[in-house]
């Protein structure tokens, strides 16, 4: 990696790390089908309004490859991420999110486009490892809503690995831009229907509009460039990885401004997760007795 796709990874860390807070707020506000919705639609508008002005030629190819997209890195992570965090807390999400790396692999494997590694392998069982303890050993009592909201997050998690492999193997030949607005803009139209199951709860005041739109311009528009540059650039695994900066990040939000409570195992849970996708990424190496040969099956 160059240090402008460091300096990249590093930006979109942070900022996605403190987008969780936003995220409640706005979730709050306007619903959370309204508030993906609400958010994908201004996030593309304002990109392409912002393209307009400033005379960039846009050409977006094929649609279909961009409405898939669109249906799984936008729709369906950002309406779970926007359901399944006020349920469960900034913290828990954050560290949930961290396992959209080994999604990433199982999936570029599935595809033959990824080589699982013995590390791999480990990483794989030790990630899932580390799941198991975030979910069953919470700090409060166990309740059906926790359960519901960490399931519906971890499927938030799939949906954005598979719609990073999905622009990895579709979309490298559309620049980041077009691939923001065309995701975007999808995206907030296939979840708009969804305001029939959970309609905005209240009339939204001034700040809560201004609240959705800074999430909408700086956590998607800006970073989703950012984001499928490096996609194209450094491969989905690599690109996504950065969801460990942006836990990190999170977690800290949430442990050390919202007092938000993390037991000691999940906590360890947490940890394991990371170890597990360190591990995926080659970051952290496996002992030399117990390397292999790339596996062609799990």
């Amino acid at each position: 990696m160059t240090r402008r796709h460091v300096a990249a990874y590093l930006a979109l860390g942070l900022i996605w790390g403190c987008s969780f807070v936003l995220i409640v707020r706005v979730a709050a506000a306007f619903g959370w089908a309204g508030a993906v919705s609400f958010r994908a639609l201004v996030a593309g508008g304002a990109l392409y309004v912002l393209a307009r002005l400033t005379r960039r030629p846009l050409a977006y190819g094929a649609w279909p490859p961009l409405v898939v997209v669109g249906a799984t890195t936008v729709g369906a992570q950002l309406a779970g991420i926007s359901y399944a965090t006020p349920l469960i807390g900034t913290a828990m999400a954050a560290m949930i999110v961290a396992t959209i790396p080994l999604f990433s692999l199982l999936i570029g494997h599935l595809w033959g486009v990824e080589e699982i590694t013995t590390a791999g392998r480990i990483g794989l069982l030790v990630g899932f490892v580390g799941m198991a303890l975030l979910v069953g050993f919470p700090a409060a009592r166990l309740t059906s809503t926790f359960v519901i909201g960490c399931a519906v997050m971890a499927l938030s998690s799939f949906a954005a690995a598979l719609g990073s492999n999905c622009a990895r193997a579709w979309l490298q030949q559309v620049g980041s831009w077009e691939q923001t607005i065309g995701v975007f803009l999808s995206g907030g139209l296939l979840t708009l229907p969804l305001l029939v199951l959970a309609p905005v709860p209240r009339t939204p005041t001034w700040s809560d509009i201004g609240f959705l739109v800074l999430l909408a311009v700086t956590c998607s528009s800006l970073t989703y460039v950012l984001y499928f540059r490096l996609v194209a650039e450094v491969g989905a695994t690599i690109a996504i990885s950065v969801e460990f900066l942006v836990t990190l990040v999170a977690v800290a939000i949430g442990a050390l401004l919202l007092h938000e409570r993390l037991s000691a195992l999940q906590l360890l849970g947490g940890f394991i997760i990371a170890l597990g996708c360190a591990l995926v990424l080659g970051i952290v190496a496996v002992p030399r007795r117990l390397r292999g040969t790339p596996a062609g099956t799990i």
